[in-house]
């Protein structure tokens, strides 16, 4: 009897034991998990500094991610001074760089496409209206509209994103 009592006193200091090890790794795990989230977005971070498209795939992770590990992205969000990953700001100064890209890829663009035509329409003028040279002045008004149109379409796709990401994260 006395020997169960001595085993039965050693299985509860045990499990006191075992219960205060895990209690006190509780903290170690949620330090390594804030760890790994910050480690994981790091390299949001530089990708959307690069191209504002990346914002599309990054902020829809790091929403999920914060539903998940709600205490991780408060402890982040403190020592980030704002919302970790990506701010509003961030959220609208990524739109606005992806405006301005637009803008002086159109401007480069409109002046590409004005030498090809002033070329054309010089050996246009120089042939005495050759249709091969119409032909070739056709040509490359189409070329020149049809590349705006997809890469218009394209800029108008990621500004409305990236806008929607503003209004799904209000920071």
């Amino acid at each position: 009897m006395i020997a169960a009592l001595i085993v039965a006193a050693a299985v509860v200091w045990a499990a006191l034991q075992l219960g205060a090890a895990i209690k006190a790794g509780r903290p170690d795990r949620a330090r390594g998990r804030t760890l790994d989230l910050l480690a994981m977005f790091a390299p949001a971070v530089s990708a959307v500094a690069g191209d504002p498209r990346a914002l599309l795939a990054w902020q829809p992770l790091a929403r999920t991610a914060r539903k998940l590990f709600p205490e991780e992205f408060a402890a982040l969000d403190a020592a980030a001074g704002g919302t970790f990953p990506f701010t509003r700001e961030q959220i609208e100064s990524a739109h606005a760089r992806w405006t301005a890209d637009w803008l002086a890829w159109e401007l480069a663009h409109d002046t590409t496409y004005k030498l090809k035509v002033a070329e054309v329409e010089h050996d246009l003028a120089a042939s005495g209206g050759s249709p091969v040279l119409r032909a070739r002045l056709d040509a490359v008004e189409r070329e020149k509209l049809d590349l705006y149109q997809r890469r218009y379409a394209d800029y108008v796709r990621v500004a409305k994103a990236i806008q929607a990401l503003t209004a799904a994260d209000p920071a």
